[in-house]
């Protein structure tokens, strides 16, 4: 580290942990070495061996640090407000398979593979409370509950993902139009006040 300052050394660090993460993505996870993806990003062995001890460690925290982006790109797109909502809802999904399918599918690979199970379990932790609090942000916005807002996140999370893994329009559809009947009738509770464009009036990939 002595060429470089802190700042540097991290800016370079992440760049060769998203290179690399899209590398998997693109190769796949089993059978490709330090070598192999070395080869395909570009890179020396050298430069990655330099930053991660060896190529579980490369796995372990690029998959950290690039899904946390993704998670930081799902919350930018927030909706403004009640009317926002829908449309939010709408777009979500085909965003998600579209940016980041390869990532959630890559993501899926390592965490649920026995010898990194145990980051996958600490990672998802973060999740809950990091979702908790993006809920807490939504509150204001939406006049509903984040106590109620919490496990709709997670419903709409998971039909994203299940569709950017398996693009299944019926799963998705299925899920979609459930969470915004569910979504209406809460905005009538707690927030009676404002006038929300009927989930009904446009359903999802029309």
């Amino acid at each position: 580290m002595a060429n470089y300052t802190e700042a540097q050394w991290n800016a370079k660090k992440v760049a060769l942990m998203e290179t690399c993460y899209n590398g998997f993505a693109e190769l796949g996870l089993h059978g490709t070495g330090i070598r192999t993806l070395a080869k395909h990003c570009g890179y020396h062995t050298t430069m990655i061996y330099t930053y991660f001890k060896d190529l579980d460690d490369l796995i372990i925290q690029s998959t950290e640090y690039c899904m946390s982006k993704v998670e930081e790109d799902f919350m930018a797109k927030a909706p403004t407000d009640v009317e926002d909502l829908w449309r939010f809802i709408d777009e979500i999904p085909y965003w998600t398979a579209q940016t980041h399918g390869k990532q959630y599918r890559l993501m899926y690979q390592v965490y649920t593979h026995p010898k990194y199970r145990e980051y996958g379990q600490k990672f998802f932790a973060g999740v809950d409370q990091r979702y908790t609090e993006y809920a807490k942000s939504l509150e204001p916005k939406l006049g509903i509950p984040h106590e109620k807002l919490t496990p709709l996140i997670f419903i709409l999370i998971r039909a994203c993902v299940h569709y950017a893994l398996f693009e299944d329009e019926f799963y998705l559809k299925s899920q979609i139009a459930v969470l915004k009947e569910t979504l209406e009738l809460f905005v009538m509770k707690y927030n009676p006040n404002a006038i929300p464009k009927s989930a009904n009036k446009k359903s999802i990939g029309n």
